[in-house]
């Protein structure tokens, strides 16, 4: 069987790895199984990589032609050629360095794409809490495109790279220092290092001589450096040395018996004294060999031939050394690409196999820190479970929401040997002052003003923000600069503008937190409350002779009396029988029904009721007189004493359906509120800008070129009414809100003062401040309602449905017991004289009426008593002769 040749790249390490075709020779039958299928292999000899692959392909080469079971009859060889760290070699012998199957379909990478494994890092630095990473990268494809990936998976956690530290391809020593003190000048202290390995440590060696390697700061390295530290811990022992503290990523490789058998044979392999470490790159490109290996002994198997062809499309360059005619193509090459992806075996590296993207699956990392003489591993990521402190391969038959998934890592030790966790950022030493912008208002100058002072400003609001910054655990450097011509309180809107642009490294003063302004920029914790809130004119309400009427209305004056006089007959009813302080003659009982009911209002009531009913009856009535005399006294109390407002404005409602001037600050959020939420127009807007001009516009009132109201905020309506007590707020304040300090989007500062707040409070120096500000003495601020209302029968309903609930309850018993009674006592009557029965009949109404109107002892007497002739003639009389009650 002849020879044929076969060039495929497996690995290429300097700047990518994958695999692809290349040129060679079918043997003469190309149905027959060639004798020697040769592969090739791109990559840079002398490099911490390429030292790392090439014992391991020679060892699969040889490991393949070894095994019986794969290329039987067909021997396996490699071709290796030495890219000396060009990608341009690259490009022109296998494929693209840009590592991408979709635009190179005959790429295949048979190690972790950088989108995984920054992916892994952007999960770090959001597991920290981190806002914003430098990214220090070579310049090159390698460094542009996984730091692409970075800044992608970091915008997926709300985080960003802050800045891109590019290092030129073979940077020396003073190049790479510069860049890193125009670093070290910068916010942010965690550093993303994504370079060659051939050159990545010398990054470290200049953060160390910088003292950029002592606490506080963050390094995260992706795998270049563990494949750094496996290739040279026992040659370089400065790489320990420089890289304290750091936390660095590898290609997880599962531990198990064939990487152990590998381990034997590459240190059995190497010289004595110079034994081998497996890194991820070494397992790769063994499996690799493999992978390539397996493809194309199915190929051979299904009856195929290696068979190649001229290329058309390559015409020979004029005056180019380059030969592109001599370049063949490989004629069954979308054949052996379809075995390559449905590979599916278990190497060094673990699965072989392919996902629909084409990537391995289960791509995984370990997260190692690195201290002392070693490293040791704080954690995993995978793409299934993300951040865990349990290896990959026991998550997979595991559901996501395990709880044997933690997403915590293990504790870190962070450069400058703390076990603290670094904030991430610090204020660089050779930074400016923050520019901090004040409004400089015209009034309400109690919150912020200028002065004379070293600061140039002094109030409450800058108070707080001092006293805030005096907790940070950092100094913080900073100048006011005041925002404003002084003629007129400025837009306050437009100074959280200026932040947003970097103008202002950040705003403090009165400025209101709302919706519009969070867009722009963000805000501390809220160091005081605000709202909205209306202010009118009030008088004192002028007292008349009928003024006691007015606690009521008509309706409820003429419900009330005709309650009184229901209830006192309903009593009335159910005493008569029984208590001989509701019987007499007619005048007498009407007279006790009368000063019965009304005396109860005074509970001054003389009649005593014996009666089971006529107590329930009147225990109910009583409480409903308490309540109603209660409610009497207090309208009465607040009709005498509180004042009214004279404008009309009843509230909220009332002044937005109004077509009434409303005023509002200068500068303040109000007006846009009233505009843009409660659709007022804007010519009903009058701008105000001292309290003063409050005063005068309430005044003046809205037909005489004044307002009807002022809108405002709470802490300014405070001050302003502490001066001024002919007016009054309405109702409550109707916008919930509060004043904080502005910050650019993203800024650690904005979180510490907020924290820095919310310790001002608890240990009561925030309510010193305000009281030492804001604690003047003037009129009561307290809320007050639309006053006058009279009390209607809508405030009464349910205890009147009670009471008549209760009443209708006792009669219906009473009137039950009755005709119980005076059934009894008809039957006993109709047994005597015929008569007697029929004159009884003929006056049933009647006879009933007087039954009612006896006492109920004569009654209970005349039932016990056995019937009889005279008896019932007598008795027959006697209901003739009496009469009824009224």
């Amino acid at each position: 069987m002849s020879s044929s040749h076969l060039a495929a790249l497996l690995l290429c390490v300097c700047i990518f790895a994958g695999g692809g075709i290349a040129d060679s020779q079918s043997g003469t039958n190309g149905l027959s199984r060639p004798t020697e299928v040769r592969i090739g292999a791109l990559f840079t000899f002398d490099s911490v990589i390429g030292r790392a692959v090439k014992p391991a392909i020679e060892l699969a080469i040889a490991d393949v032609n070894a095994d019986p079971s794969v290329l039987s009859g067909t021997r396996l060889s490699v071709l290796m050629q030495d890219t000396n760290c060009s990608g341009f070699v690259g490009t022109i012998e296998a494929s693209d360095p840009t590592l991408s199957s979709l635009e190179y379909p005959y790429f295949v990478r048979t190690t972790l794409s950088d989108y995984y494994q920054m992916a892994a890092v952007a999960s770090i630095i959001s597991q920290y809490q981190w806002r914003e990473v430098i990214a220090i990268y070579v310049d090159d494809d390698y460094g542009r495109g996984g730091i692409t990936a970075l800044g992608d998976a970091l915008a997926k956690r709300k985080s960003k790279i802050a800045y891109k530290a590019k290092l030129p391809p073979g940077a020396g020593r003073s190049t790479i220092q510069d860049i890193l003190m125009r670093v070290n000048e910068m916010e942010s202290r965690v550093y993303v290092v994504h370079v060659n390995p051939d050159s990545g440590l010398a990054v470290f060696s200049a953060a160390k001589s910088l003292g950029m390697m002592s606490n506080g700061y963050v390094w995260i390295a992706t795998d270049w450096l563990s494949a750094v530290i496996d290739s040279s811990r026992h040659d370089n022992p400065d790489a320990m040395e420089h890289t304290q503290g750091v936390i660095m990523l590898q290609q997880h490789v599962a531990d198990s018996d064939i990487q152990h058998s590998l381990l034997r044979k590459l240190n059995n392999q190497t010289r004595e004294g110079n034994r081998s470490s497996v890194s991820s790159y070494t397992v790769h490109a063994y499996d690799s060999v493999w992978l390539v290996a397996r493809a194309i002994e199915q190929f051979l198997s299904e009856g195929n031939a290696v068979s190649f062809s001229a290329n058309q499309n390559l015409q020979p360059v004029k005056r180019s050394s380059l030969q592109l005619d001599s370049l063949r193509r490989f004629n069954n090459g979308d054949k052996l690409l379809e075995k390559v992806w449905r590979a599916n075996f278990t190497g060094v590296s673990g699965q072989v196999q392919f996902t629909l993207d084409r990537n391995l699956i289960h791509p995984a990392y370990d997260i190692l820190n690195i201290g002392g003489t070693g490293f040791r591993t704080i954690g995993y990521w995978s793409n299934f479970s993300g951040l865990s402190v349990v290896a990959p391969e026991n998550l997979h038959s595991a559901p996501p929401n395990s709880s044997t998934n933690n997403i915590q890592l293990r504790s870190v030790i962070w450069p400058g040997q703390t076990a603290e966790k670094p904030r991430g950022w610090a204020f660089p030493y050779h930074g400016k002052p923050l520019r901090i912008g004040v409004p400089l208002r015209t009034s309400y100058k109690e919150f912020v003003m200028q002065d004379n002072g070293p600061d140039g400003v002094k109030g409450f609001s800058v108070d707080v923000f001092k006293s805030a910054v005096s907790l940070l655990p950092y100094p913080v450097a900073f100048n006011f600069v005041l925002f404003g011509d002084g003629l007129k309180n400025p837009s306050y809107s437009d100074l959280v503008q200026k932040v947003s642009e970097n103008y202002f490294d950040a705003a403090i003063g009165d400025i209101t937190i709302v919706t519009n302004r969070t867009r722009l920029v963000d805000f501390t914790q809220p160091y005081t409350e605000s709202g909205l809130i209306i202010v009118a004119p009030a008088r004192e309400i002028e007292s008349n002779a009928w003024a006691f009427l007015k606690p009521f209305t008509f309706q409820m004056w003429c419900v009330l009396g005709l309650l009184f006089l229901f209830v006192g007959a309903v009593v009335w009813i159910l005493e008569h029988r029984t208590n001989t302080e509701f019987r007499g003659t007619p005048r007498q009982q009407i007279m006790t029904v009368c000063w019965f009911s009304f005396s109860t209002m005074f509970f001054a009531h003389r009649e005593n009721t014996s009666s089971a009913l006529g107590r329930f009856v009147l225990l109910v009535w009583l409480f409903v007189v308490l309540i109603v005399n209660s409610s009497y006294t207090a309208s009465l109390t607040s009709l005498l004493t509180v004042q009214e407002l004279t404008s009309g404005v009843k509230g909220l409602d009332s002044l937005i359906s109004s077509s009434s001037p409303i005023g509002y600050q200068v500068g303040s959020f109000a007006r846009n509120y009233l505009v843009d939420e409660l659709n007022i127009a804007d010519s009903r807007l009058v701008p105000l800008n001292s309290p003063s001009d409050y005063a005068r516009a309430l005044e003046l009132g809205s037909g005489n070129g004044g307002v009807a109201a002022i809108i405002d905020e709470l802490p300014y309506v405070e001050i302003f009414l502490s001066k001024y007590c002919k007016f009054k707020t309405v109702g409550q304040v109707f916008t919930k809100g509060g004043w904080g300090f502005a910050f650019p989007r993203d800024s650690p500062l904005a979180e510490d003062l907020s924290t820095a707040i919310l310790a001002l409070s608890e240990n009561g120096n925030l309510q010193r401040i305000h009281d030492e500000w804001l604690s003047g003495e003037g009129c009561s601020t307290d809320d007050i309602e639309i006053a006058s209302n009279s009390l209607s029968l809508s405030s009464f309903w349910g205890l009147f449905v009670i009471c008549g609930l209760t009443c209708a309850i006792a009669l219906l018993i009473f009137f039950w017991r009755i005709f119980f009674q005076y059934s009894r006592y008809n039957d006993q009557v109709e047994l005597g004289p015929e008569i007697v029965r029929r004159t009884a009949r003929l006056t049933s109404i009647k006879s009933l009426i007087s039954f009612v109107d006896k006492r109920e002892e004569e009654v209970k007497n005349a039932l016990k008593k056995k019937p009889n002739g005279s008896q019932q003639t007598r008795i027959g009389s006697t209901e003739e002769q009496s009469t009824s009650p009224l």
